[in-house]
């Protein structure tokens, strides 16, 4: 029977032979083996005596606090590491508490191998030439100009179809070649402006003494022609002319004088006219020379569209000493 501390007659390291490694065991005195302290325990101490417990130096603590085998101090670094003196024979022994010198390259070294060198850089000139970046560029643009063109040559043939097709959808287009037929009436603008008439005097209607003569030169009139004896009065030369329109016309008239100024009535369509028609020298011919006298004089008048009859005659008061030539129409 075992009461509170006692654990009977057996011993602790009879009952269990790693009774050391517990706390009850170690209050009970189990030994640990001899080749050194337990758990909890001191190694074999020098002069221990018999009988009297043993102090542990060894403290409980906690997993991962305690270290072992700490790196002593190292001393400060007092100079450069020596210099490599070739193989030895052996493995280096190393002083102890002095930093290991740091491994260089053999070519770091007096006498070691010398660094090896890389190829020499190649000129742009000579056989080992670089890739050739200005062709590529030069290259590349080109390739990018053709495609411009391409897609700029197919627009253009796009809107040249479009618009062929739409020449053809208007009215009044042709799409053989043929120009299209004009219209039968052509519009007033495009028509060239009608002749205003032109008559020789003595193609006209005579009246009272005047007559047609040849006898002077230097007419006008078919086969030098006209209308001379005009000095009496009653005497009149009378024309119908067709004007497109009605407005302000200038009449034109070849006369011939002998040197001395004449006149004579002007009559359009029954109504004569307040001015006359006047006949100057404007040649300056002597007196008696018809030849030459002959020169050329107008007067403004107010004509109606179509047919309107125009009339020279010899009335009281008009110097008619004159030959009549020709007569025509100027637009005002």
């Amino acid at each position: 029977m075992t009461t509170p501390g006692n654990d009977g007659a057996n011993t602790p390291e009879d009952d269990d032979p790693f009774g050391y490694l517990y706390e009850d065991g170690q209050a009970a005195g189990a030994t640990p083996p001899r080749t050194g302290g337990g758990y909890g325990y001191p190694g074999p101490t020098v002069g221990q005596q018999p009988g009297v417990p043993r102090t542990s130096y060894n403290q409980v603590r906690t997993v991962g606090e305690r270290k072992y085998n700490p790196i002593p101090h190292q001393q400060q670094y007092q100079g450069p590491p020596q210099q490599y003196q070739g193989p030895q024979q052996g493995p280096a022994q190393q002083p102890y508490g002095q930093p290991a010198a740091q491994y260089a390259a053999p070519e770091n070294y007096p006498g070691g191998v010398p660094p090896r060198q890389g190829p020499p850089p190649q000129q742009n000139g000579g056989g080992g030439r670089g890739p050739n970046t200005k062709g590529l560029l030069i290259g590349a643009v080109a390739v990018v100009a053709a495609v411009v063109i391409g897609i700029a040559v197919a627009l253009a043939s796009n809107n040249d179809g479009k618009d062929k097709k739409d020449d053809a959808a208007k009215p009044g287009s042709s799409t053989s070649g043929q120009p299209s037929t004009p219209s039968a009436s052509p519009s007033p603008s495009d028509s060239a402006p009608a002749p205003l008439p032109k008559g020789d005097a003595a193609t006209l209607t005579l009246g009272g003494s005047a007559q047609v003569g040849t006898n002077v030169p230097g007419a006008k009139g078919t086969g030098g022609a006209f209308v001379g004896n005009f000095n009496n009065v009653g005497a009149s030369v009378t024309w119908k002319a067709n004007v497109p329109k009605a407005g302000s016309y200038k009449l034109y008239l070849r006369f011939g004088v002998p040197g001395a100024d004449a006149n004579a009535t002007i009559t359009l369509n029954g109504k004569p006219e307040s001015r006359p028609m006047n006949m100057k020298n404007f040649a300056h011919a002597a007196a008696g020379d018809w030849a030459k006298g002959w020169a050329t004089t107008y007067a403004n008048v107010e004509l109606t569209k179509g047919v309107n009859e125009i009339k020279l005659s010899c009335e009281q008061g008009n110097q008619c000493n004159a030959n009549l030539d020709q007569l025509w129409l100027v637009a005002s």
